[in-house]
């Protein structure tokens, strides 16, 4: 796949030099050329000095046979004009762009442009770590239906099966975090220590499912 990137700060270049190793062909565009020293000489893609939501700017970086477009530079207003530009002046169903103002990011997130709103995730982060035993969301669907958390399990859980743990809480696990690396569980994997524990739950559930991860599993049909 083609990608173009928006900024050559520290997300983009990173961004551009992982999407490059998996395979694909990558175009950055930036304002400052200087920029483009973050991607080393081993780089191969394209650099493209420009404003970002510039339609011959990206039509330089390759947009019209791009198959997705981040837009990560320092400026909400000009990611969201560019992601904007990206899908609706030539159509590109996978964009994305990086927001700080977390109250515009639920806002462009309702309209359908996907948002990272990076003040809010990290403040969820560290609000995670800070205070386990809470389930700050780290995804809401755009109708406020369905959550995705990363919930506090009790080391009494260790050992368990994750279809145990789905069945007891009524939440369905979407993933893992084990050993800093994040993986896709099935029903038979088996929950070990220091595993974090991600779900999909309705956000009226949130207290029953912390208190019931808190608990552990039930034993002779009662917790």
């Amino acid at each position: 796949m083609h990608i173009v990137i928006m900024g050559c700060g520290r997300v983009g270049s990173t961004l551009a030099q992982t999407l490059e190793q998996q395979g694909h062909t990558v175009a950055v565009v930036d304002q400052d050329p200087t920029a483009f020293r973050r991607l080393g000489a081993g780089f191969g893609g394209r650099r493209v000095t420009g404003v970002g939501f510039d339609q011959d700017t990206l039509r330089e970086a390759g947009i019209e046979e791009a198959g997705a477009f981040a837009a990560v530079s320092s400026g909400d207003n000009s990611n969201i004009i560019a992601a904007r530009v990206a899908r609706e002046t030539f159509g590109i169903e996978n964009v994305a762009a990086r927001i700080y103002d977390p109250r515009r990011a639920e806002v462009y997130q309702r309209l359908g442009i996907p948002t990272v709103a990076t003040v809010r995730w990290t403040a969820d982060q560290m609000l995670r770590r800070l205070l386990p035993s809470g389930a700050e969301p780290l995804w809401r669907d755009p109708t406020g239906g369905v959550q995705l958390a990363e919930v506090y399990t009790s080391p009494v859980w260790i050992g368990q099966k994750i279809s145990r743990l789905q069945e007891e809480t009524g939440v369905r696990v979407a993933f893992l975090t084990r050993l800093g690396e994040a993986m896709l569980p099935t029903s038979q994997t088996v929950l070990q220590e220091g595993d974090l524990v991600h779900v999909m739950m309705r956000p009226e559930d949130v207290a029953e499912v912390e208190a019931a991860f808190a608990e552990g599993p039930e034993e002779d049909g009662q917790r």
